[in-house]
């Protein structure tokens, strides 16, 4: 996934054992199990888009960023330990956060990814939507155009509940805001991520809502971003039994 990025308006202190915490508040074992097979899809993905003559990074998109491999490797994580059947996100360009999702489905074997994006104006880079999405992968991917605004709401109440959002649209507070919002309630024993979170305070002010929820900011890989997560487990923030992969 991918979007502008301009400087940074707020300050969040990035949470650094926020990997080791996330798997405590799952009940399940440290070093994540799901690591060694991430490492070697990342590697595919990149090789996949150099394939098309492009490379991935920030700044590759038309000025915009592609999904950096730190908020690439915790969707992985998220989606090998909670396992969720209906993932809805929104924001695609090229489609590398797409792809991971979607790749985790397939091993799993089941579930299904909502993707809504508005298109990039510049017309040149349409061709390079969802690129890093192979055609073997796409039969459990539905792709929306539009706005969040204009198509999230029925999308969740159509399919409703689902097992993971991921934000990475327009980063404005009133976009991640509203977004997050409309997500929250039908996430069932699952998470919600947002990427550039240090665009607005918008992820503080949704976490400050969540009282006794697990929240995590966490630093991207090259250290020019940050991205949220909030756990909403069934047991209210107890340790839930997930079988681990």
């Amino acid at each position: 996934m991918l979007r502008s990025k301009p400087p940074a308006v707020h300050r969040y202190e990035p949470d650094a054992d926020w990997h080791r915490q996330l798997h405590e508040r799952l009940g399940l074992g440290w070093p994540c199990t799901a690591s060694p097979d991430f490492e070697r899809l990342w590697l595919e993905v990149v090789e996949d888009v150099r394939l098309h003559g492009l490379s991935l990074g920030r700044n590759t998109y038309g000025g915009w960023d592609d999904a950096d491999p730190g908020f690439a490797r915790a969707i992985w994580c998220l989606m090998s330990h909670l396992r969720p059947a209906k993932v809805v996100e929104t924001g695609v360009a090229r489609g590398v956060t797409s792809r991971i999702i979607l790749e985790a489905i397939e091993r799993a074997d089941t579930g299904h990814l909502w993707s809504i994006d508005l298109p990039a104006m510049d017309p040149t880079l349409h061709e390079e939507i969802g690129v890093a999405v192979p055609q073997t992968l796409s039969r459990r991917w539905t792709y929306i155009t539009g706005t969040s605004r204009r198509r999230l709401p029925k999308l969740l109440s159509d399919i409703g509940p689902i097992g993971l959002f991921v934000h990475d649209s327009s980063h404005t507070e009133r976009n991640i805001l509203f977004e997050l919002r409309e997500a929250w309630p039908t996430i069932d024993n699952g998470a919600a991520v947002a990427d550039d979170v240090q665009q607005s305070p918008g992820f503080a002010r949704f976490a400050a809502s969540l009282p006794g929820e697990a929240t995590f900011v966490v630093e991207a890989d090259d250290a020019s971003a940050m991205f949220g997560i909030a756990l909403k487990l069934d047991n209210c923030g107890q340790k839930p039994r997930f079988t681990a992969r």
